[in-house]
């Protein structure tokens, strides 16, 4: 269970001794106010935590440096009061390592016409402190996001509440570990990268383990393990009857339940919280993991298919991104298209692994041939996928940098019950139009792998993107292709000049 409220970001207040000890007090006590109120609002997921006014270089640098080693803050709001003359910030801000939002706004709504004087304006001058603070942190090149507005401006808090979750995502990076169960599919580009350069810039680590490691664990598991998963499956699930208890295919199942268990010890045990397996590789195993890949996925772990490392970190982090938000983020590829001109569509599935958390109704477990790898029939979880916004992320290895792509798309109810395709699926219209978008993805180079969410939006994604310092790329309504190819050529020339 992914639980934000675990988290921090730290209210970061700035002003100096200029203005007496009675005017310091108000801004103490304004930006306590402020800080709960964002704290307790429902657009922001984490805590926000007030932090003492800071009025010197030293008390700067102090609670930056603070922020830095405190593992539950994960950002820093900061917000001038007053004016903080900006000299003050530069020691502070070059230390600075985790995410910084800058939080233009009064504490008073609307100017007090009759009654304000110069006591009220020396006070009350975030208009005049922040664009101070917002020249250093341009001068320094700094990456934040700028949020303007009142702090009770309900768009100004789910502005920060999307930081917030991308702050979350990106923390949850820092140390992670993904397995990947065997190599890269062969031949296959996209899917694979510079994991070096990976750990050195998102701060997760990719290792391989070989199949026979998981198989080990996997053939520990105990007959009693097996049943009590198999109770929660009835539970849960519609069965389909060759894979009941005295179904034909019941054996089946239970390979099924076994391999979860050993998988999901596996990852607990290597403290893992995501892994790719590739089915050119299942020597020791049965059937590939396919229900069982669905299931921990639901549970929170990252995957995807054929080595894909990338993929698989990113569809964790749009899932603690999106914690606690209706909807959910899965696996994804696209797979068929639908080319009629009156009604164009993207077929997305997987040969197995696409998580339940996105499911329309009740998921069915079924059997069926697979036709690749060489294996029995897997056991997997088959349904719809439920119409209404969505997007598509990618990131890819342009060899020089790293590119997160999205493709906001339109997701459709399926027409047809699809008797003869026994995965799950779901439909969807890019945006702006089916050429356009493929194209754009096209030329921007995105994977057949994605990471598809229900409840994130390209500010999330671009926040996150803006966190980890690559380039960002998004395909939506208002998308042309001949400036998206422009763009795409700018950006280009922008990192080829920006390689440090």
């Amino acid at each position: 269970m992914i639980d934000l409220k675990e988290l921090e970001v730290w209210f970061i207040t700035g002003s100096q001794h200029l203005y007496g000890e009675e005017t310091l007090r108000q801004v103490a006590e304004h930006s306590q106010e402020i800080a709960g109120s964002l704290s307790n609002a429902n657009q922001i997921p984490v805590r926000v935590i007030f932090k003492p006014v800071v009025k010197t270089p030293d008390e700067i640098y102090q609670v930056i440096l603070d922020a830095n080693v405190e593992p539950k803050c994960i950002g820093l709001i900061a917000w001038m009061h007053t004016f903080s003359p900006a000299k003050m910030w530069i020691r502070g801000l070059s230390i600075l390592k985790k995410p910084l939002l800058h939080f233009h706004t009064q504490f008073n709504r609307d100017i007090p016409w009759d009654s304000i004087d110069m006591d009220f304006m020396n006070t009350n001058q975030s208009a005049h402190g922040d664009r101070e603070f917002g020249f250093i942190v341009s001068r320094m090149r700094l990456n934040r996001k700028v949020v303007v507005g009142h702090w009770q401006d309900p768009e100004a808090l789910a502005q920060i509440g999307a930081w917030t979750r991308a702050a979350a995502g990106w923390n949850d990076w820092q140390g992670a570990k993904f397995v990947r169960f065997g190599d890269n599919m062969r031949y296959v580009a996209v899917t694979d990268g510079d994991k070096v350069e990976a750990e050195m810039k998102f701060g997760y680590s990719v290792n391989t383990h070989g199949i026979g490691d998981l198989v080990q664990v996997i053939n520990e598991v105990t007959e009693e393990a097996i049943e009590s998963l198999i109770s929660e499956f009835e539970q849960q699930y519609n069965i389909v009857d060759s894979l009941k208890k005295g179904g034909a295919q019941h054996e089946s199942l239970r390979e099924s339940a076994k391999i979860e268990i050993g998988l999901r010890t596996f990852l607990q045990q290597g403290g893992y919280k995501g892994f790719t397996d590739t089915f050119e590789d299942l020597h020791g195993m049965i059937q590939l993991p396919g229900m069982a890949a669905q299931r921990l996925m639901n549970e929170g772990y990252g995957f995807a298919g054929e080595g894909d490392w990338k993929t698989a970190a990113l569809v964790r982090a749009c899932k603690v991104m999106g914690a606690g938000l209706p909807g959910g983020n899965a696996f994804m590829e696209d797979y068929t298209y639908h080319f009629d001109p009156n009604n164009s569509l993207v077929l997305g599935s997987h040969m197995l692994e696409i998580d339940e958390s996105i499911a329309s109704g009740k998921p069915s477990v079924e059997i069926h041939p697979l036709g690749i790898g060489g294996k029995a029939d897997p056991v997997r979880l088959v349904f719809n996928v439920a119409g209404g916004e969505a997007l598509n992320a990618s990131i890819i290895d342009m060899g020089n940098r790293f590119r997160l792509i999205i493709n906001e798309v339109q997701a459709v109810e399926p027409q047809n019950d699809l008797p003869h395709l026994p995965v799950a699926r779901v439909l969807w219209k890019p945006y702006p139009d089916m050429k356009t978008g493929c194209a754009a993805w096209i030329y921007a180079g995105g994977a057949h792998h994605t990471a598809y969410s229900q409840n994130l939006t390209a500010e999330h994604l671009r926040d996150f993107a803006e966190m980890a310092e690559i380039e960002f790329v998004r395909i939506g309504k208002d998308t042309k292709l001949d400036q998206l190819r422009n763009e795409l050529k700018w950006s280009e020339i922008y990192y080829q000049v920006n390689k440090s």
